[in-house]
């Protein structure tokens, strides 16, 4: 089993694209491996022939270095592997356990940093265990065969999964018209329940009203870090409503002379606004470090922020590097390509791993007002963005009072009082408030 990442510690075997007896070019795609971040292939790098595979499709939670085939030198006898077992390749050592691997899996910060807050040092529950304690009992196999995630789950585009979870349909009843049998937005509109079954005779054989989703992978991991995040960094919250009257106006005469080369979108704007912001306030650049035994605040030189993206099957959060140096049109294209990736299960590790300082927007949806975020540790600071009102301001004409309509949004900003006092965190904001309302200023 390979390391696709550095933090990852073991894998799902997903589709072989080779069968037994092919020949393998350096380049080639040999299987595709399901961690908890995504379904990644594993190119072999050398040259040879797949003469047995010992992992079949479906095997679940394999640890790095476990055999999962056997290559051999092209001439080889394809033939004399085909009773080799994973006993004769050296047998596999049991996974790490759970609770270690997706820690690491979620952390922003890479394992082999020597830092002690790298997800490689962070503390286990067994980790005060003597050595004496007893040994876990394995459960004895079922026989049957693991499916793959595409197995497990019905094929649906991305659009009818949202709407589906809107109206509360169960999936597993919706009969997909698409191709390949996929379900479609217009099949969730459709879907009508199965009438009730008639009364039982008695209450104990009605039917459930609920169904169990089995949490994946990635939903533990998640749940895992943001619940690690509120007990162990000391949040506080500073809000501000900030005009974006002039910055809506800069991106339409902007987006107006582009030539179709560049479509700039508010979170952009903000993107670059908050790295300015923690260029001139870089205490909020800052992230909490134990590193041999002592406490340090690490202090970052560059900005790279981390921007929040839900996608079907959670939210993650892909790296916009060096914001401070890069242009709105160099932020708006690595945006909409980091997205799509991010959606499609695309990253690589080192591109949602890391990140000095991350925001949320929420604009999108016009029914949130403002909302707080929970920060993404090691990070000390996170940016909520909620959606643009147009609000009446007083002003005074010629013809008397009268009223002037502005665009606003409400920004919040969670801080971790380990790293930013109460005081610098407001100065974070002002100076973000303050380029917001003067967007020509981030052009600079």
């Amino acid at each position: 089993m390979p390391a696709l990442s550095p933090t990852m510690t073991s894998g799902n075997i997903g589709t072989w694209q080779k069968a037994p007896g092919d020949t393998i070019s350096p380049g080639d795609v040999l299987v595709e491996i399901e961690t908890d971040k995504a379904q990644m292939d594993f190119e072999f790098q050398e040259d040879g022939v797949l003469a047995k595979i010992l992992k079949d499709s479906g095997e679940k939670d394999v640890a790095v270095g476990n055999p999962i085939a056997v290559m051999v030198e092209e001439g080889t006898d394809v033939a004399a592997f085909e009773s080799f077992t994973l006993d004769d390749a050296g047998g596999e050592k049991a996974p790490p356990a759970k609770e270690s691997k997706e820690e690491a899996a979620e952390s922003s910060e890479p394992a082999d940093t020597g830092s002690k807050t790298s997800p490689s040092t962070l503390p286990t529950k067994d980790s005060s265990k003597k050595d004496s304690a007893t040994e876990p009992q394995e459960s004895e196999p079922s026989g049957g065969r693991l499916q793959t995630a595409l197995e497990r789950q019905p094929s649906i585009s991305p659009s009818a999964k949202v709407l589906a979870l809107e109206r509360g349909v169960p999936i597993k009843q919706v009969k997909g018209t698409g191709p390949g049998g996929r379900i479609t937005k217009q099949d969730i509109e459709k879907f009508k329940p199965e009438s009730s079954a008639a009364p039982s005779a008695s209450a104990g054989s009605a039917a459930p009203t609920y169904e169990d989703i089995p949490a994946s992978s990635m939903r533990k991991t998640i749940a895992n870090r943001l619940t690690q995040s509120m007990n162990q960094n000391p949040h506080y919250f500073v809000a501000a409503t900030v005009s974006v009257t002039k910055l809506l106006k800069l991106r339409q005469a902007l987006n107006a002379s582009a030539d179709g080369k560049y479509k700039l979108s508010v979170n952009d704007f903000l993107i670059k606004a908050s790295a300015v912001a923690c260029k001139k306030v870089p205490a909020v650049n800052s992230s909490w470090r134990e590193i041999d035994g002592q406490v340090v605040i690490r202090q970052h030189n560059t900005v790279d922020v981390s921007v929040a993206v839900a996608t079907p099957i959670g939210l993650m959060t892909p790296i916009v590097k060096g914001v401070e140096a890069l242009g709105l049109s160099s932020i708006s294209g690595q945006v909409k390509d980091l997205g799509k990736r991010a959606r499609d299960g695309k990253l690589k590790p080192e591109e949602y791993q890391g990140g000095t300082f991350t925001i949320s927007n929420m604009g999108m949806n016009a029914a949130i007002d403002r909302f707080t975020a929970v920060i993404n540790p090691p990070q000390a600071g996170i940016l909520a963005v909620g959606t643009t009102k147009k609000v009446a301001i007083p002003s005074s004409t010629e013809d008397g009072n009268g009223v002037e309509w502005d665009d606003q949004v409400v920004v919040t900003g969670s801080f971790d009082h380990k790293v930013v006092d109460g005081a610098v965190g407001g100065e974070w904001i002002r100076e973000f408030k303050k380029v917001v309302e003067n967007p020509l200023e981030m052009m600079l």
